[in-house]
């Protein structure tokens, strides 16, 4: 049997732990976590590094059916922990489980928010981009913190957005003589040297940092009842938006969910940005009118999520921006095979592109290919069931859209959501 202990985060040691640590022959665990434990004299201890020699060690002391081997970790092991790869190597019917209290319940504590509308994100170990995109996403973030990706690095990526967000920096939890709880700005965050001990990460829009409601599901909002709304649920010019038909089959191309970064090119109103950030998404929307960066602006505000509007032309305005792991182009104009080569060089896995003259498609479709992609596309054309006088129905033709896109190989993308 293993014993995996949660301990550091100052909740007191759960029952039997005493005993476990007495009766251990070797205990695993970071520097910090065996000088707390007080381990008695003679027993054999290893050092967490990285975890596969660890798990080898593990492994060969096990061969003694006298061994009684003692796993320590912080908070609760079992939350983006040890557990895992313990279970994933020995089972789990050989592991005896006593969590301590998780670093984020005890860094939203400290600060006296509740936690249960916060989306949890873990950069130990994976793409620092797809905590920063959740931390875009959500007003209410943790992200458990690794080497390069901690509060000076999610703080500097955060800061080169400009969306408002405050970062709680929690470091030696549960350490009297340690312990510090500090909001800063991204850009502070940044600016500053941080120990190893940084605990948790939390990013907050102040503004919307306290539920409005009592929720039923924990983990930030849930998902949309449906997707694809209709124009009127949209401010728009003159029916200047993506229909919703084309805006189904767009969403469906573009994949959009948590921990990715959307590009909306040529947004308009922004609803296919708005979309993409009702399923979870980071969004960019770009926008060459001000009038229309105020459209999108509404919009986001009107369905309560978050999208950053970018003033500027493509592709000049792209070099500024992050790389997406999506891109939505909607409009031609002349520029649109150097916009659809400029997204498609970028972007991690597909671009979508809308349009509706067919002189442009073979320009598209060569530009995705040169970029590296596979295109492929579609003719939507539908018609709508619309009422006439005497209680009967026509059909109502909608102009005809070519919706392209161009898909990059699998061996080549980059995975980028939230794992």
């Amino acid at each position: 049997m293993i014993t995996v202990i949660g301990t550091g985060t100052g909740a007191p040691p759960g029952p039997g732990t005493g005993e476990a640590l007495a009766g251990a022959t070797l205990v695993v665990g970071a520097r910090r976590h065996l000088a707390a434990a007080g381990l008695p004299p003679g027993v054999e201890s290893v050092v967490l590094g990285p975890l596969a020699p660890a798990l080898d060690q593990v492994a060969e002391h096990r061969t003694d059916p006298a061994a009684r081997v003692v796993v320590l970790a912080s908070g609760d092991p079992g939350f983006f922990g040890i557990v895992r790869v313990l279970a994933e190597r020995f089972g789990s019917k050989c592991l005896d489980v006593r969590p301590g209290a998780p670093s984020v319940a005890v860094a939203f504590a400290r600060i006296g928010l509740p936690w249960d509308d916060a989306v949890v994100v873990s950069a130990h170990g994976r793409e620092l981009r797809t905590a920063v995109n959740v931390c875009l996403a959500h007003p209410k973030t943790a992200v458990l913190t690794g080497p390069g990706a901690g509060p000076a690095e999610i703080g500097a990526a955060l800061a080169r957005t400009g969306v408002p967000r405050t970062l709680v920096v929690a470091s030696a939890l549960g350490d009297p003589a340690a312990e510090s709880v500090a909001w800063l700005s991204p850009e502070e965050a940044a600016a500053r040297d941080w120990p190893d001990a940084v605990s948790v990460v939390l990013c907050v829009d102040r503004a919307r940092a306290l539920p409005p409601r009592q929720l039923t599901v924990s983990g930030g909002r849930a998902a949309p009842a449906r997707w694809a709304l209709d124009e009127g649920d949209f401010v728009h010019r003159d029916s200047m938006i993506t229909k919703f038909e084309v805006r189904a089959l767009a969403l469906a191309r573009l994949g959009p969910r948590p921990g990715d970064l959307v590009w909306d090119i040529g947004a308009g109103s922004g609803s296919v940005a708005v979309e993409c950030a009702r399923l979870g998404s980071a969004v960019v929307a770009v926008e060459k009118t001000l009038d229309g960066i105020e459209r999108i602006r509404a919009n986001a505000a009107l369905h309560q999520v978050d999208v950053r509007a970018v003033h500027g032309v493509a592709p000049t305005v792209l070099s500024r921006l992050p790389d997406p792991d999506s891109v939505f182009i909607g409009g031609g104009g002349r520029d649109l095979p150097a916009v659809v080569t400029a997204c498609a060089r970028r972007a991690r896995r597909t671009v979508v592109v809308a349009l509706a003259a067919l002189d442009r498609v073979p320009a598209v479709r060569e530009a995705l290919t040169a970029a590296g992609c596979t295109p492929d596309g579609v003719l939507l054309h539908s018609s709508r069931l619309a009422p006439l006088p005497g209680d009967v129905t026509r059909l109502a033709s909608t102009n005809p859209v070519f919706l392209l896109w161009g898909d990059r190989p699998a061996e080549s993308a980059t995975e980028g959501a939230t794992q």
